[in-house]
């Protein structure tokens, strides 16, 4: 996780959080004092944008979306892409960045490599941010926190499970990709994101994954957040293969002014307050 600031000083009660990938953005909007989420918002891009092209698309959302046009207190910015990997803290060394990426990952040499050590575990996450859009986020509002989404997920789901016995698995729904959490006795087993283009890969990958843990599809849950709705395709195949599947939706201890109906959409963005 990293924290730009200007030294600008504010004495505003909202939050503002967003996450970003290259297909849309989520946004939340809290007011810190009454604990209410004001705004909770989803918006698709046109088309499926480029780490240069998409700061066009996030400057037309801030334009046309007057719930942006206010002060915050907190901006958080949760970067979403498959140009991450994870490294035990004992091995990190900030110099390396780039040759932690670069076997999973094309590089370019304009490219910004950041990192996020986890709160929960003994890991960093390396990878890379939208930098034209945190430039801009920055110019907009000045001081920010940014983070890959893998923190929030890892941090987040590892609070849940630290008291699990068995196994778990999570398997978080982005537009185009997959990220696949498995916990066993509490702890990170694996984390990892694939790009997903049907239903028969999402199965794929999954089912992949259960054969190399030799994790049992007949006993093991496989619980499901983000963009999944147990209509949807990718749940009725994952349905078929695996006997315990179910959405994976927590309670939260906020107020709503509008509750959205599949509250899972918004996992990342929820928690990362």
């Amino acid at each position: 996780m990293a924290i730009t600031s200007n030294n600008q000083i504010q004495h505003i009660t909202k939050a503002l959080s967003i996450q970003i990938n290259l297909s849309g953005l989520s946004f939340c909007v809290l007011n810190t004092n009454t604990q209410t989420i004001e705004q909770l918002e989803t918006i698709h891009f046109d088309s499926q944008k480029n780490s240069s092209t998409v700061l066009d698309a996030v400057k037309h959302v801030f334009n046309t979306n007057t719930k942006l046009h206010q002060e915050f207190s907190i901006v958080t910015i949760i970067h979403q892409n498959i140009w991450q990997t994870l490294v035990p803290k004992a091995l990190f060394n900030e110099d390396l960045l780039t040759d932690y990426l670069k076997y999973n990952t094309k590089i370019l040499k304009t490219d910004f490599i950041a990192y996020d050590e986890l709160n929960t575990n003994d890991i960093v996450s390396v990878y890379i941010p939208y930098t034209n859009v945190n430039n801009y986020v920055f110019d907009h509002f000045g001081s920010f926190t940014y983070k890959h989404q893998s923190t929030v997920l890892i941090e987040n789901l590892e609070k849940m499970v630290k008291h699990d016995s068995e196994a778990s698995v999570f398997i978080h729904f982005n537009t185009d990709s997959i990220d696949v959490i498995v916990f066993k006795s509490g702890k990170l087993e694996l984390y990892n994101s694939f790009e997903v283009f049907t239903k028969e890969d999402v199965i794929y990958y999954i089912l992949f994954i259960f054969e190399q843990l030799q994790l049992n599809p007949e006993t093991i849950k496989v619980n499901l957040i983000g963009e999944i709705k147990i209509d949807d395709d990718n749940y009725q195949i994952i349905y078929k293969y695996i006997r315990f599947v179910s959405i994976y939706n927590p309670e939260y201890s906020f107020n709503y002014e509008a509750k959205p109906l599949h509250l899972q959409q918004y996992y990342t963005i929820l928690n990362s307050f």
